[in-house]
């Protein structure tokens, strides 16, 4: 070999060795990662040695010291549990749910409606409130495939008591299931610890989901209050009310979940799981919603395994919520508007506390939001009174410029200059009090207090219901008439700045509104005809304080 080629050869064994040592030097792992991948291969083969071999020494002795207890199941039975809030009726084929019934909530206004139950007889072939067990990637409805035993009894809560139990023993498989659920006075919440255990040689990778079915909690074309399914992550709040879509597509959460829902304005029944790790999925079967939330866990043989999860299975009384966990207070939400609408109801109940009376605590808020924008409306009335002087100018101006549009235009709006008049003054009053009309109305149609309340009850000298469940529209259209009448009579009041078209476009709003509110909630209308009254009567003292000032002018 020449010289040259002998350097050449050294040079490229010297750069081979460079471009190999440098690699492993920024790439390779730390020491820190090295020292990570190796616990992490030390659990995996762990994991895998309990999933595939025999019992490992602890969990032997485990078993020989504390042998399972023999397992004698009996026929499923009904089990009562009575509270001051309600009774619930459990099967103890699997602790599922038969009936949930609501003692303070019925179903109508009508005299012996029966209470509200939030199961139904159809939800109970799926399961309300049952365990199912993955094992495997296989499930197991552990109500149908499996044996349970039950030897307690009813239990009654009353005000006062600690929380009481009831405990469901079940043998799915190869696997033992306890179940203890707690039962307060105080609230619809009901805590259940579950523990599975794995009486199998074998390990099994599976999954406990904790499982909810319920009927329609509203009719299905409710367009103002719908059944839907909503779930809250740490991440993102999300709801789906579209029944095709729940049918067909279902609605699911990977991880982080919080809670779970079936709700409806009024009513919910909601899951919690303990753990951030679980996952949900939602659907409708059967006219039935659906829901699961689902934990993963490793069964070792011959360890019993604890997980936990509660549920709230009842109305959506906001103070209530607002003391459980995992921010289910998040259930009651009023979308855009929750801002405006939670503290109107909080000045809504606070009427009501004095008056007794949900129509005439409308009526109270009403005239303290009229009081708030008082001084905005007073400055736009008079501005409007001012544009009522201006009409006979603009008529001529419109009689001399009528065929040239942009000339009018100009010649107009330089009047309302000249005598400092704001054209869109009288359309301000309305428009900031848009968002205070959507947050009631967001707040007297979700509001479960609103439910059933009465106003008058029947119409005067009859027998005739009439505005007795402000959260319905009145069934006779009175309320929306008169509304709509004074609509007509405050567009009557306020001058237009824009030309006869626009004049007449202006008269058929009352009309528009009348027919938008004939099927909105009794309580919204009356809110909203109380205002317009309350309206009419501020114009009318500005219009009389404007002709005496006038008439004082000239003298």
């Amino acid at each position: 070999m020449e010289k040259k080629e002998q350097v050449r050869l050294v040079i490229a064994l010297v750069l081979s060795a460079a471009v190999l040592f440098g690699w492993q030097y920024i790439m390779a792992p730390s020491a820190e990662e090295q020292a990570e991948m190796a616990r992490k291969a030390a659990e995996a083969e762990q994991k895998t040695a309990a999933l595939t071999q025999q019992q490992a020494p602890a969990a032997q002795a485990a078993a020989d010291a504390a042998p399972a207890a023999e397992f004698i199941p009996t026929a499923g039975t009904p089990v009562t549990v009575d509270t001051p809030l309600y009774t619930a009726t459990f099967n103890s084929q699997g602790g599922i749910l038969e009936k949930f019934v609501l003692k303070n909530y019925r179903e109508t206004i009508k005299a012996g409606s029966p209470n509200v139950d939030l199961v139904g007889k159809n939800a109970f072939a799926k399961g309300p409130l049952g365990l199912i067990l993955t094992k495997n990637d296989k499930e197991y409805h552990t109500w149908k495939r499996g044996q349970w035993a039950f030897d307690g009894s009813d239990v009654t809560v009353s005000a006062g008591d600690e929380g009481k139990t009831l405990t469901f023993t079940g043998q799915s498989g190869d696997f033992r299931i306890e179940r203890v659920l707690t039962f307060h006075a105080d609230s619809y919440l009901i805590e259940e610890s579950t523990t599975v255990t794995n009486l199998s040689s074998t390990g099994v990778e599976g999954a406990l989901s904790y499982t909810a079915a319920a009927k329609s909690m509203s009719a299905e074309d409710d367009r103002y209050n719908p059944t839907k399914v909503v779930y809250l992550t740490d991440e993102t709040r999300e709801e789906m009310s579209d029944r095709d879509d729940l049918k067909e597509e279902g609605m699911s959460a990977a991880t982080g979940l919080k809670w779970g829902a079936i709700e409806s304005n009024y009513f919910l029944f909601a899951i919690m799981p303990s753990s951030t790790e679980s996952s949900l999925s939602a659907g409708v079967q059967d006219d039935i919603f659906r829901m699961a939330v689902t934990e993963e866990a490793t069964f070792l043989p011959n360890v019993a395994k604890t997980l936990k999860a509660s549920y709230f299975i009842g109305s959506t009384d906001r103070e209530m919520l607002a003391k459980m966990p995992n921010d289910l207070n998040e259930t009651v939400n009023f979308g855009w508007f929750d801002f405006l609408a939670k503290p109107l109801l909080i000045g809504l109940n606070f009427f009501y506390d004095y008056v007794g009376n949900y129509g005439v605590a409308i009526i109270i808020l009403t005239i303290i939001i009229k009081l708030i924008f008082w001084p905005l409306s007073q400055k736009s009335y008079a501005s409007m009174e001012q544009m009522k002087k201006l009409q006979p100018m603009v008529a001529k101006l419109r009689e001399k410029y009528g065929d040239d549009k942009q000339r009018l235009n100009q010649e107009t709006m330089a009047l309302y200059k000249t005598y400092k008049v704001n054209p869109m003054g009288g359309c301000l009053p309305m428009v900031v009090q848009i968002p205070v009309f959507f947050g009631l109305y967001k707040a007297l149609l979700g509001a479960v207090e609103l439910r059933h309340a009465p106003f008058i009850g029947h119409v005067p000298f009859t027998d005739l219901p009439w505005l007795a469940d402000l959260s319905a529209k009145d069934p006779y259209y009175i309320t929306p008439i008169i509304m709509g009448a004074s609509m007509f009579l405050q567009q009557k009041m306020t001058p237009s700045a824009g030309d006869p078209t626009q004049q007449k476009i202006m008269l058929l709003m009352p009309a528009v509104f009348t027919f938008m509110f004939l099927q909105f909630p009794s309580g919204l209308v009356i809110y909203w005809l109380f205002n317009n009254l309350l309206s009419i009567g501020q114009q009318l003292m500005i219009a009389r304080a404007s002709k005496a000032k006038a008439a004082a002018s000239n003298e």
